[in-house]
């Protein structure tokens, strides 16, 4: 929860960056884990798509021992807090802030790769939910980060493994354009 915090509460891409750096190692164990138990079978990620307000106290005890912590002002981590990036749920999250998809990307990558090592008779084809899309671009967007990652670190690895992109039509405007997304 403390590196989430950070991420939250990042004012930079530097700062947001080395959090999460923080989460890629714990995401990559969470999703080397789910390969394992899912013994090859296919595997859908969703990508993150935290309600950051719920990552935050509301306490103000623990807002004043955050703020220490993190070696923030109280009134600056008051400002995130009661207004904790309304609206960038979902891909917009990821619009925003790219980084976090990257990230979350090389973790489903390398943990895929990982496990593909141990256990080379299993075909393990990652599969990645873009949440909340709501248009075309929002996904292309998204994918557009998604395959750059993917693709480096396939390149690298020296694999041929393939993985899918795709999304959930679960939003009432993606249902509008569901036949453009």
């Amino acid at each position: 929860i403390k590196a989430m915090r950070e991420m939250i509460v990042s004012e930079t891409s530097e700062q947001r960056e080395k959090a999460l750096a923080k989460l890629e190692p714990i995401q990559q164990a969470d999703f080397e884990a789910i390969y394992e138990a899912m013994k090859g079978r296919p595997v859908t990620i969703r990508l993150l798509d935290p309600p950051l307000h719920e990552f935050v106290p509301t306490d103000p005890k623990d807002i004043e021992e955050l703020a220490k912590e993190m070696g923030l002002t109280v009134e600056h981590l008051n400002q995130v807090i009661f207004n904790p990036m309304m609206g960038h749920r979902g891909c917009r999250l990821d619009v925003t802030f790219p980084e976090i998809a990257k990230m979350q990307t090389a973790a489903i990558i390398k943990a895929a790769l990982a496990v593909r090592s141990r256990r080379p008779a299993w075909k393990i084809v990652p599969e990645i939910m873009v949440p909340l899309v709501g248009e075309e671009k929002e996904l292309a967007f998204v994918k557009s980060v998604i395959d750059k990652t993917a693709r480096k670190i396939i390149k690298e690895a020296g694999s041929d493994m393939t993985y899918k992109v795709g999304t959930m039509i679960e939003i009432p405007r993606a249902a509008l354009t569901a036949d453009e997304i």
